[in-house]
């Protein structure tokens, strides 16, 4: 058995990128033992997806990480990779046993990085890792298409970043956005909030009830991926969501802002496409030209 050790302690959005390093690590070593450090953030997500055989929450305090180094110490690993890159997790290396050490250049595109890493390793990539959700049957018997509006506090401008452009809609300009969306597709809407229902949707719900559309509130992460899985199009503010539809080639359109490099994140994407932040009437004019 030979035995990795990958530190990924951040959120869902960066490990579902190391998880491609994992099936590439997995299809070139059959023997191989993968096992994760991992955050608060992204410890339940990790323990349940295939591909890794262990994993490990890493508190941020002194006491949990001298638990994690005595639990470790004692196991040779063929390699261990820094793939957060936090200064943290290269500390803790050092007082573990691996004649492979790898840490990641940072100016890079996650994926040149991923390729990056198996080079090191003297492993090849395949096009297949990037289908994280290929061993899941995701296809019922007459199912109905739909688009999928994630609408998250990335939408509301108090909520979120206040450098980003503020793209919050009023109540009628969302709905007019959703009865255009349902209008332009011919297909059923299913609105999704994760964690927290922002108020304008809360606002506008009893009109939502004579509309072909489903408002699916407060999911855990888990509940999110499988309607994405499922969706025919996914227009959100780039979040983890997004990439677990480019892992499932599910058509995308991503609305980022320009103060962030988000393309180093989303090169290895498949069916996608993007919008820049703008106010909400111009930005809703865009999303229907891109249906």
């Amino acid at each position: 058995m030979n035995k990795y050790l990958i530190f990924r302690t951040d959120r869902i959005g960066d490990f579902l990128v190391t998880a491609i390093l994992i099936k590439s690590i997995k299809s070139n070593d059959q023997k191989s033992h993968i096992t994760i450090i991992a955050s608060k953030k992204n410890y339940e997500y990790i323990k349940n997806f295939p591909y890794v055989d262990d994993v490990i929450e890493l508190e941020n305090n002194f006491l949990n990480k001298l638990k994690l180094i005595f639990k470790l110490s004692n196991i040779k690993f063929k390699a261990i990779i820094v793939h957060d890159n936090k200064n943290r997790s290269k500390i803790l290396t050092l007082f573990l046993k691996s004649a492979n050490k790898i840490f990641i250049q940072q100016k890079k595109t996650h994926i040149e990085i991923i390729k990056k890493i198996l080079e090191q390793l003297d492993f090849s990539f395949n096009e297949n890792s990037l289908d994280l959700f290929s061993h899941k049957n995701i296809i019922e018997k007459n199912y109905e298409e739909f688009i999928q509006l994630h609408f998250d506090e990335k939408w509301v401008f108090d909520d979120y970043i206040k450098k980003f452009v503020n793209i919050e809609p009023n109540k009628d300009q969302l709905i007019n956005l959703i009865d255009n969306i349902i209008s332009h597709t011919k297909k059923n809407l299913v609105i999704t909030t994760g964690q927290k229902t922002p108020e304008i949707l809360l606002k506008i719900k009893p009109a939502l009830e004579n509309r072909k559309v489903r408002l699916l509130e407060n999911l855990d992460f888990s509940a999110l991926e499988k309607i994405t899985l499922k969706s025919s199009l996914l227009i959100s503010c780039h979040g983890a969501i997004s990439h677990v539809a480019a892992a499932n080639k599910v058509k995308q359109i991503d609305i980022i802002d320009t103060s962030y490099d988000y393309f180093k994140w989303t090169m290895h994407f498949r069916n996608y496409d993007y919008l820049i932040r703008d106010k909400f009437e111009n930005l809703s004019v865009k999303i229907l030209n891109k249906l």
